[in-house]
């Protein structure tokens, strides 16, 4: 059965979006993308460690959890030998309850447009973010939802629509069927929640080049350099109509710059000298993180926090999944090889990716 994908994928010229109007193409050049949400997870994890359950052991009702392994059960790839660590990183948008504030579109259910394997190899002292495009077309393997409904496998799925349809453990498994590696923790970071610590730690300080005016997400800033509440900081990771070309990789540059950004102001307030406003910090964290079960509570996401605290978020190295443009829709790209099974082979046997591995095919757009 094909399922059909839920959003609209890499833009070809002549292609139209749902709403009628003409997206614009993919810009050229080396497309290095996800670091927004990679770095998003080192603050959330070495703030965990930071502030320390000691405070409020409260902050443990926080965090919601979800038994990957029982869900997904034994049909999985082998652990690394190594002491190397997999997690996969979602950022969730579920245009219901508060994020359906968030929104200027509306749009239902819930979407996952983020996606993040993040390999820590041993030694923990280096990190690899593998970013995988929503519109890349998987095969789904038969699987149960969140809601405990089997679905059947499915082909040619679009891979965001693997969590609006089955939830966090199907994509889980799906990931672990395309590249053989197997995801030793998973995080969710709810955008709802994001905003709301953007806000606990008062703002974030940054420069943009050039004017930007996203109707869509209600975005305006002038070049220079401003700083961003909670709501202007989500329009700013969410917009793309008013940067670039209006593509989606014009937003991840946004994201990058927003992250470093964001990263830089936690590490200047010295959040450990202030104890009300590091559990402020710490409530907010908590509250927007979803994880597997073997992470959901402070003491355990505060013990994994330190093990990796020699990881430097802005030295981690972010590569795209290299994709190539289907050959039958080309809005929607699939691996491709042998570019992605390198890469998927460096990161199973905990060795560096090849530099073949770090370029994508479809970097210079679709094929007339």
């Amino acid at each position: 059965m094909t399922q059909a994908p839920t959003e609209t994928g890499t833009a070809r010229p002549g292609a139209q979006e749902p709403d009628g109007t003409t997206p614009a193409a993919p810009p050229r050049g080396r497309r290095r993308v996800g670091r927004w949400i990679a770095g998003g997870t080192a603050v959330l994890l070495l703030a965990a460690g930071g502030t320390g359950y000691w405070l409020y052991r409260g902050l443990d009702s926080n965090i919601k959890g979800v038994d990957i392994d029982h869900a997904i059960g034994d049909d999985r790839p082998q652990r690394l030998p190594t002491s190397g660590q997999n997690i996969l990183v979602l950022g969730s948008d579920s245009r219901a309850g508060a994020n359906a504030a968030l929104h200027a579109g509306k749009v239902a259910g819930a979407r996952s447009d983020t996606a993040l394997v993040i390999h820590i190899p041993e030694g923990r002292r280096r990190a690899v973010a593998v970013s995988i495009p929503r519109d890349t077309l998987v095969t789904r393997p038969a699987c149960t939802t969140s809601t405990g409904r089997k679905l059947p496998a499915a082909h040619r799925v679009m891979f965001n629509s693997v969590y609006s349809l089955a939830g966090p453990a199907c994509v889980v498994q799906t990931v672990e069927q395309m590249s053989g590696v197997r995801m030793d923790h998973y995080v969710e970071v709810d955008f709802a929640g994001f905003k709301d610590l953007v806000d606990a730690i008062g703002g974030v300080t940054l420069t943009v080049d050039q004017d930007i005016h996203d109707g869509a997400s209600g975005l305006n800033l002038s070049a220079g350099t401003h700083r961003l509440d909670g709501t202007q900081a989500l329009q700013f990771v969410r917009t793309r109509h008013g940067i670039g070309d209006g593509s989606d990789l014009g937003r991840i540059g946004l994201q990058q710059k927003f992250l470093t950004a964001l990263l830089a102001e936690i590490k200047k307030q010295d959040l450990l000298g202030s104890p009300a406003k590091a559990y402020a910090v710490a409530d907010q964290l908590t509250a927007c993180l979803t994880t597997d079960s073997g992470l959901a509570s402070l003491t355990r996401l505060a013990e994994f926090g330190r093990s990796v605290r020699g990881v430097d978020p802005s030295t981690m190295e972010t590569i795209m999944l290299p994709v190539r443009y289907d050959t039958q829709d080309p809005n929607r790209v699939v691996a491709a090889r042998p570019q992605a099974g390198e890469l998927w082979q460096a990161l199973r046997h905990d060795s560096p990716v090849p530099e073949a591995a770090k370029h994508s095919p479809a970097q210079g757009g679709p094929t007339p």
